[in-house]
């Protein structure tokens, strides 16, 4: 029995929660109306309604019903087929999920459930290598004392074992007859987002026993080197922490389609108007001149005055002007969408050919807000990092070892100090380490006191446990990748961890074995920093075992260690001037009396049912005292490949790069450094770490005053704040000078993200260049994304790996999965997913900045179009008694959106690109259009609208002219309604076709047969409509027999139609003529560039022919690049001299030195050509001696 209160009480007794999940949104009853529904919120939908049941009431209507109905229950069924796939994949993951199969106990025997039908109460055994159901209290192990081994990778990202325990009053239960007459009661807190805490209490045979999180097994989980265990439900389904961090499943919009809603109710808004002016036009018309001809045109049935008139008047154009949005515009982004996602799905760059897993993009409506981002948050463990540790370095006693890796310059400048140790004489080794420093080898050997303490601490001190499948092949299993690799460093010299016992520790020691008696551990925590154990060794000798962070340890060293100390530090800052975790590991030794009284105070507070944590904590810190130092460790947490590479570039984007991780804030920091995120030549890093919200706040006030104290004066000795409102002072703080970083830690994270504080908390970090928010839960993950959007009104991207990010990744306009080793979670919940964080910098930069050109480019050409094809009807209304007449015939309305513009208007938004992908990555500056907002918004909406207006008063008015004066051949008139129709229509058609050359960028072999294709196709349906064989066929519908011919016949006729396309185009070309002599972007520099580039080409390649025989290109000459000088002048150039290294190597080795071998010296030039050679070696020598100088390497 379960109960927190009395409410969760009844709840529980009468309701009990099933441990069935939910992700999907639709089943088979309700995704028609909730499908629709949802459709239906989008403005253009609903308009499109409207305007079908308009053209049902024939009095109104001039044109078909098929017009609207057939393009609209298009648009509805290719979106409702999308989502039906969609949620289908849900369901089916769901399924998958839920009916899994579990052993419960029911009535005494154990009975095959699916995951679903498990209830809160029930007891569950579970098996190795199984997935934990629901949240469970451990009742019983088969392993020893209640202990039970899980793997976490699905809650917190970690691949890491963790240990539980069960209470040992009930670790006796291993069998199901005495499980089944456990009748205990539990009371526990509600259900919560909280992965590292639990409280409650075990009633049961008249005692109460308290419950912690060592105590629990948590959804999601996997039950590892154990055979099996037993557990009570105390939270089922979407109670369970896991789905508790899950977060909600939100629809996601771009900023365009929020725009294109908004333009859609102004366009509607801009058509009403047009049907007022124009009904009241039919009003005074019918009024003043309609009258006289009432007897042969006499007004509908119905239709009794002038003004009644002029309301039927004011529908009919609503209708027939309705085109200046149409339906097809939303099919034609759907199109562009679908083709931009299988561009990322095709990308080969993209590929991971060591996983075999491509890049996805499994969803088409977020592809043009991939070039707009501003913030990523991005996990650390498995995004950023391989989470694979090495042992790299050491400091024993004052003296340090490592640093002795051999590494390779250039192809033959190769610095060579030394080969790995050999660990021959250790059977039990681990063949995968690596240490070069012979020395270490040679202390341990020759039994270094000092050096044999260092590794048995490392031996002893840690909770990793240990798997001996054949003699001598041991696998650990550690809680942390950190305490694997000191096990396995401490294992290959000689201090071999064989295995552990609640009670005992076995080590192998120089090939001894020795048990010690374990009689502690005081664990790690995030407020401790530290971990140590109490041993006994077989002599009696008790000892207490530390490691953990430098400044805590310092603190708790005995006075007589001060000149070790100092050392120790000046080592300590090195490894991590090299971007290394470190640790310091410290002893103390303990009399009996003194272990046995501190001992019954841990018991005591071990016990205790209130402050638990606090009252152990105290007395951890009583015994962690005037300890003796040995020395300091330092780890290397492997980058994935490019990932300060990746940062850089997309710094240079101006995108700002957030790190969000549940791991510890020394491990958070010395990543940053790593991948370049931190640096050295930053002006602070600020690090919030108070636990009080009075303690933040003035943390987070300090930072601000100090980046403010450059401008912190202005007149009259008044401080910013006090002249400034406070929302201005996040722009003073972004525009300061200096560099700044901020880390905060989850605790401080949850008082900055307070309703009263959130905002000096986002101002700060905004003013920063990183960020790193350590220790922090899932959920906190996304309350930070959140408060981004909610402030900032920019584009966010969450990346991560783990089930731990799910919520942030669905937080986030974009969510982006990494598909690694910790489950496939965060994959299932993104928008798109690759393997490698790398990949980010292409899917941004390249995919997401040109899919947000061509989006941009289709929009403003497609209102354009329309603009000028709908209000060709709006002036024709003026000179044509308002009668709601259509200038061109309703085929040719039917056909302009569907066949004659269609594909060259897709063509430029599924292919067109302004500059290549390499230039798209060598000049990051192009993506801060899209960024900020600029190729598609209101102003240029409106330019374009204009436009149209513009194109449509030139195509209506001067045909208009030319045929009232106009003759044809034979001295008839020209002016007819058809040959007037056929003329505007040619000439629009023309006229649209010029200009999307004029817009296209990227000219493919598809963009040529669509743009001529449809030219052709519009004269084929043009002359085919005025033939005698459909007239023939369908002597109602097309009676204008040979009017086409006849009117194209006319040399005014084309006279007319070139006319209006040169005065339509003209100001076009000028414009953008004049603008890009005058004010060009960046786009149109770097195409420039390229041009200049292919041009010089072919020159030297001729220049190179008449040369002499033995003259050649210098090696300088073939590696020399633009792309850096912007690093150079913005001081940025220290920052990126790996990655510039790096592009200098890759780019030079494949020209001059290929060149130098193909090239065989003639007789009159070998001699020269060699002392140039010689030359440039020596030069490039000093170059790359240079740099290992300006970056410290020690050689």
């Amino acid at each position: 029995m379960l109960c927190s209160g009395s409410f969760l009480f009844i709840l529980l007794y009468f309701c009990p929660q099933n441990n069935c999940i939910k992700t999907s949104k639709y089943n088979i009853i309700t995704f028609l109306p909730v499908n629709l529904f949802e459709q239906f919120q989008e403005v253009a939908n609903t308009y499109f309604l409207f305007l079908l049941i308009l053209q049902l009431i024939p009095q109104i209507s001039s044109l078909s019903w098929f017009t609207t109905i057939v393009p609209l229950v298009l648009v509805l069924t290719i979106t409702a087929v999308k989502d039906a796939t969609d949620d289908y994949f849900r369901h089916k993951s769901d399924n998958q999920v839920n009916n899994r199969q579990s052993q419960v106990l029911i009535n005494g025997i154990l009975q095959n459930e699916k995951w679903m039908n498990v209830r809160v109460g029930d007891i569950i055994k579970l098996e190795n290598n199984q997935f934990v159901a629901a949240d469970l209290l451990l009742l019983s192990s088969s392993e020893p004392h209640g202990l039970c081994y899980i793997e976490t990778a699905e809650l917190d990202g970690e691949t890491n074992m963790k240990v539980r325990q069960s209470l040992p009053v009930t670790s006796e239960l291993c069998d199901t007859s005495k499980l089944a007459k456990f009748d205990g009661e539990v009371i526990c807190e509600p259900p919560n987002n909280k992965l590292d805490k639990f409280c409650g209490m075990l009633y049961w045979n008249e005692n109460k026993y308290a419950l912690s999180n060592q105590n629990m097994l948590l959804r999601g989980c996997v039950l590892r080197n154990t055979e099996c265990c037993f557990g009570l439900v105390i939270f089922a389904g979407p109670d369970t922490k896991l789905m508790q961090n899950s977060g909600r499943t939100k629809f996601k919009r771009t900023s365009i389609d929020r725009l294109m809603n908004t333009l859609v109710l102004w366009i509607f808004g801009f058509l009403v108007c047009m049907g007022v002016i124009l009904s009241i036009g039919n009003t005074i018309w019918e009024k003043e001149v309609g009258f006289l001809f009432q007897i042969y045109l006499p007004w509908d049935k119905g239709v009794d005055s002038v003004v009644f008139s002029g309301f039927l008047s004011f529908w009919s154009y609503i209708i027939i002007l309705n085109t200046v949005v149409p339906i097809s515009l939303y099919v034609s982004v759907e199109v562009i969408r679908l083709g931009h996602s299988y561009f990322i799905n095709w990308d080969k760059r993209m590929y991971c050919q060591k996983k075999n897993t491509p890049a996805e993009a499994r969803t088409t409506t977020l592809n043009e807000e991939l070039g707009q981002v501003e913030y990523i948050f991005s996990d650390k463990t498995g995004t950023l990092t391989q989470n694979i540790m090495t042992f790299n370095k050491c400091s024993i006693n004052g003296k340090t070892y490592g640093n002795n890796e051999p590494f390779l310059l250039h192809f033959f400048l190769y610095i060579y100090i030394a080969p790995p140790l050999d660990f021959s004489f250790n059977a039990l080794a681990d063949h995968h380490f690596a240490f070069y420093d012979q020395n270490l080898l040679e202390a341990v050997k020759i039994a270094d006191p000092s050096v044999h303490e260092f590794f048995r601490l490392l031996s002893l001190c840690h909770t990793v446990m240990s798997e001996e499948k054949n003699e001598g092949e041991l696998y650990y299993k550690a809680q942390s990748p950190d305490e694997g690799a000191l096990v396995t460093a401490a294992r290959n010299f000689g201090f071999v961890f064989r295995s552990r016992t609640p009670k005992t520790i076995t080590v192998q020691e120089m090939g001894r074995p020795i048990t010690y008696q374990l009689l502690a551990i005081l664990d790690f925590n995030n407020i401790r920093k530290r971990m140590s154990v109490i041993v006994r060794n077989p002599e009696g000798k008790i000892r207490l075992y530390c490691k953990g962070a430098d400044t805590l340890i310092f603190e708790r060293l005995h006075p007589c260690n001060q000149d070790l100390m100092n050392i120790t530090t000046d080592h300590i800052n090195e490894y991590a001037g090299d971007g290394l975790r470190t640790l310091v590991l410290a002893y103390k030794d303990l009399s009996e009396s003194e272990y046995e009284d501190w001992s019954e105070r841990h018991q005591w507070a071990s016990r205790a049912l209130d402050n638990r944590e606090e009252r152990l904590a105290s007395v951890y810190e009583e015994i962690e005292q005037d300890m003796m130092l040995l020395g300091a460790t330092a780890i290397e947490d492997k980058l994935q490949e490019g990932v300060p590479e990746t940062i850089a570039i997309l710094t240079l984007a101006n995108i700002k790069i957030w790190v969000l991780t549940g791991d510890k804030q020394e491990t958070a920091v010395n990543i940053g450094y790593s991948c370049k995120m931190l640096t050295d030549d930053m002006t602070e890093v600020f690090i919030v770490t108070g636990h009080t919200v009075q303690e933040v706040r003035e943390e987070l006030r300090k930072a601000r005053e100090k980046m403010m104290d450059s401008t912190r004066t202005l007149g009259n000795g008044f401080s910013c704040q006090e002249k400034l409102s406070f929302p201005r002072i996040a722009s003073v703080l972004e525009a300061i000078p200096g560099e700044y970083a901020l880390v905060i830690n989850g605790h401080s994270l949850a008082h900055a993200l307070e309703a009263d504080m959130e905002q000096e908390f986002l101002e700060t970090a905004c003013a920063c260049k990183a960020v790193i928010c350590c220790r922090v839960t899932p959920l906190q993950k996304a309350q930070v994304v959140e408060l981004v959007k909610k402030y900032k009104k920019a584009v966010t991207l969450a990346i991560g790996d783990g089930a731990n990010d799910v919520s942030m990744i669905k937080t986030a306009h974009i969510g982006v999965g990494i598909s690694g080793q910790e489950g496939i979670q965060a994959v299932l919940a993104s928008d798109y997913s690759f393997s490698q964080f790398k990949f980010l910098q292409r899917l941004l930069l390249v995919h997401g900045r040109w899919s947000y050109l061509r989006m941009c480019k289709f929009l403003c050409y497609f209102f354009y179009k329309n603009f000028a094809f709908t209000m060709v009807h709006f002036w024709f209304g003026f000179f044509c008694g308002f009668s709601a007449q259509t200038v061109y015939d309703q085929y040719f309305i039917t056909l302009y959106n569907i066949v004659y513009t269609s594909l060259p208007v897709l063509a430029m938004g599924v292919f067109d690109q302004d500059v290549p992908e390499q230039r798209s990555l060598e000049y990051p500056k192009l993506y801060e259009p899209g960024q900020l907002n600029l190729l598609f918004n209101k102003r240029e909406f409106f330019i374009c609208i204009a436009q149209g207006i513009y194109t449509s008063v030139v195509m209506f008015f001067i045909p208009y002219g030319v045929f009232a004066e106009a003759t044809r051949d034979d001295g008839a008139e020209l002016a007819d309604y058809q040959s007037f129709a056929v003329t505007v229509a040619t000439s629009l058609v023309i006229v649209v076709s010029v200009q999307i050359g004029l817009d296209t960028g990227y000219w493919t072999a598809i963009n040529h047969f669509f743009i001529w294709g449809s030219l052709a196709v519009y004269f084929t349906i043009l002359f085919t409509m005025h033939s005698d064989g459909l007239f023939s066929l369908f002597p109602n519908q097309f009676r204008f027999v040979g009017n086409a011919q006849n009117t194209l016949k006319q040399p005014a006729v084309w006279f007319t139609i070139i006319l209006t396309t040169v005065v339509c185009i003209m100001p076009v070309v000028a414009f953008r003529f004049l603008k890009l002599d005058l004010k060009p972007q960046l786009s149109d520099t770097v195409r420039y560039t390229q041009l200049v580039r292919k041009k010089q080409k072919p020159q030297n390649r001729r220049l190179r022919r008449v040369g002499r025989t033995g003259s050649r290109r210098s090696g300088y000459a073939f590696s020399h690049q633009e792309g850096f000088g912007e690093l150079i002048m913005s001081g940025k150039n220290m920052r990126l001299s790996s990655l510039a290294l790096s592009s200098f190597a890759t780019r030079s080795s494949s020209s001059w030195i290929d060149t130098l071998r193909k090239k065989k010296p003639t007789d009159g030039t070998a001699r020269p050509m060699l002392h140039r050679f010689h030359y440039k070696m020596a030069g490039l020598t000093l170059y790359f001696f240079f740099l290992i100088y300006t970056k410290h390497l020690t050689l």
